[in-house]
């Protein structure tokens, strides 16, 4: 049973993120150890987060805790031994190939939001900050995608949970006045991110040589966003009670295709690697993904990380 052991008492804010080991989690929890003022639990289960991307130095403003959220037990006795006022709910199961090879275990992540939601209201929270997905668009009917007038067209698991949590969030904070800011998150990359993603497993491959594969022709586009880019417009968000009640396009709006995307790579790191195209996924590969980020831009405050600087900012750091 983790305890509070006074820790948190004498903090102004104290902030609980889960699916804190994962690439925006991790660089999340760093942003916000920053501010002195800040206390923060982080919790992951590490089936895709890794103790490498947490704090190393120990900030004695943070605490990490090795937890499952959608086991009710484990998540209760966080949850009731912080007095937290702002959560960041960012467990989850994520990844195009693994959500679909994996639906249940997808679909067990609406457990970790009931009970995050219902443990909200009962500790007290202030405000809920959930990561939705630009997934919840499925094959989107309107480009760019604007939160409030593109509908919703999922019908892969992942992306039905994620609709699901945020009727949750509506509908709690109907009920019970519990506040929430949605963020859907479209593509970001990082020195973080995962191997499974597109970006650092075309750059991983590219820096060694090895080929670098393509589903289908590679016409699919997407538009991706520096990881700083992201963590500081949720965290502006956060410090000024910006999107209360509302939800948010967190991405670029510069669209690239995957083909064009492995030229970039090839190019910025001097590689001799080939391309290849494999078969097209059969579901879950959206043709084209670009959100309407005037919202983000207001939350931000300042332009955009370009692509190519990011790049190389991840081909340095590799």
């Amino acid at each position: 049973m983790p305890t509070s052991e006074n820790q948190s008492k004498h903090y102004k804010r104290t902030i609980l993120v889960t699916g804190a080991a994962g690439q925006v989690g991790s660089c999340l929890v760093d942003k916000l150890i920053e501010d002195s003022e800040n206390f923060i639990v982080a919790v992951d289960n590490l089936l895709t987060g890794t103790r490498q991307n947490l704090p190393n130095n120990s900030p004695t403003n943070y605490k990490f805790i090795v937890c499952d959220v959608n086991d009710k037990k484990q998540i209760s006795a966080v949850m009731t031994s912080f007095q937290f006022d702002f959560v960041f709910h960012y467990a989850a199961v994520v990844g195009v190939k693994r959500t679909i090879d994996n639906p249940i275990m997808v679909l067990n992540d609406i457990k970790g939001i009931e009970s995050i939601l219902m443990l909200s209201v009962s500790t007290g929270v202030k405000r809920i900050y959930f990561s939705s997905s630009s997934e919840v668009y499925g094959e989107p009917f309107e480009h760019p995608q604007h939160e409030k007038t593109t509908p919703l067209n999922s019908r892969l698991p992942y992306a039905i949970v994620k609709n699901v949590a945020e009727a949750y969030l509506r509908s709690y904070n109907k009920e019970f006045g519990l506040e929430y800011t949605v963020f859907r998150f479209f593509n970001t990359y990082g020195p973080k991110q995962s191997k499974d993603f597109v970006v650092k497993k075309f750059m991983h491959a590219a820096l060694l040589e090895e080929p670098l594969t393509i589903y289908g022709d590679g016409s699919q586009s997407r538009t991706l966003c520096y990881i700083d880019d992201n963590i500081q417009a949720t965290v502006n968000c956060l410090y000024k009670n910006l999107f209360i009640n509302d939800t948010i396009n967190i991405g670029n709006s510069n669209e690239i295709s995957m083909l064009d995307l492995a030229k970039l790579i090839i190019k910025l790191t001097n590689s001799k690697s080939e391309i290849i195209h494999l078969p097209a996924l059969e579901e879950g590969d959206m043709t084209r993904r670009c959100p309407d980020i005037s919202n983000m831009l207001l939350a931000l405050g300042r332009e955009l990380t370009a692509l190519e600087e990011g790049l190389e900012k991840l081909k340095i750091y590799y």
